[in-house]
């Protein structure tokens, strides 16, 4: 179990990597499933038992800050985990597998350990070379977006209102703190008001443990079932119990309102899982190097 853990939460890292990754980079070519059969036929093997273009993991510089340093990636944990399966990776197969490929082996490995969900991996990723937290600042959406901006900002990168509904359900996984959700409990509009949409009920539960200015505790994303990949998520969504104001607004849209409502209708969702593989295979295209471009990190953590 600890073991397993350690393993979830680089799911969380994948999420931030490719939703992010190659802001202007939108094609994917040069992947395809299989891409080390013969550079490196167990790659895939080592990388599970030892349980986008990386750039999240590269330490930050005297240029400036990294991007696991931007404020928003400032939860992630995992990295560890990635460093450990790129040193057994590079004594059986040295300078072949980037970085970059590891971490989306590792997200969807950790998925499938937490609950089934399986997709396709492409691999032949490059890593790059530069990391800066403005980046990952200024592109990632932020939990109080509305469904407007969440829209504009998952369209940028290529992907659709299905793929934005559909990728919210990851949030069956993790946590948040009291501080992400403070103002929706406090301040929602500068009128030392509540969120409206927010379940009174569960609002009231929240408050009892998040002070008012308070960073912590945490809360589970998807209460009583932040463990387990399922369809969870999208039930306490349309209860109003949904954490995050980014949460909710998927009901302000008529396609992401009735995503929400047919998945809700069973834990298991009515095509969540089929869905997730193909959105988060979409999204492992984005903002890719390949070919020449960029290199293959000795080291996660460091430019060659």
């Amino acid at each position: 179990m600890a073991v397993q853990k350690r393993v979830v939460s680089i799911f969380l890292i994948q999420l931030v990597l490719l939703a992010v990754s190659g802001f202007n980079r939108v094609n994917g070519a040069g992947l395809r499933t299989g891409y080390y059969d013969e550079s490196c036929p167990d790659a895939e093997t080592i990388a599970l038992k030892t349980g986008c273009e990386a750039s999240v993991l590269l330490n930050a510089t005297k240029e400036g800050g990294a991007e696991k340093d931007g404020f928003l990636n400032l939860s992630l944990r995992g990295f560890d985990v990635i460093d450990d399966v790129k040193s057994a990776i590079e004594k059986s197969c040295p300078g072949v597998v980037s970085c970059a490929d590891i971490l989306a082996l590792a997200a969807r490995d950790a998925v499938q350990l937490t609950g089934g969900l399986f997709w396709k991996v492409e691999t032949g990723r490059r890593d790059g070379r530069i990391s800066l937290s403005k980046e990952i600042d200024a592109n990632l959406p932020f939990s109080n977006f509305n469904i407007t901006q969440l829209k504009q900002n998952f369209a940028s990168k290529g992907l659709t209102k299905k793929d934005l509904v559909v990728l919210s359900g990851a949030h069956t996984i993790g946590s948040a703190s009291c501080f992400t959700i403070n103002t929706r409990l406090y301040n929602f509009t500068g009128r030392s008001d509540t969120d409206p949409a927010l379940d009174p009920t569960f609002a009231s539960e929240l408050k009892k443990k998040c002070k008012p200015g308070g960073i912590l505790p945490v809360f589970e994303l998807d209460q009583g079932s932040s463990t387990i990949s399922d369809a969870q998520f999208y039930k306490a969504v349309r209860q109003n119990r949904g954490l995050l104001i980014s949460d909710a607004a998927l009901l302000d849209d008529h396609a992401t309102r009735a995503y929400v409502k047919r998945q809700s209708k069973s834990a298991a969702g009515a095509t969540f899982g089929r869905d997730f593989g193909k959105s988060m295979e979409k999204m492992g295209r984005i903002g890719v190097l390949t070919g020449s471009e960029g290199e293959i990190r000795q080291r996660c953590a460091f430019v060659n």
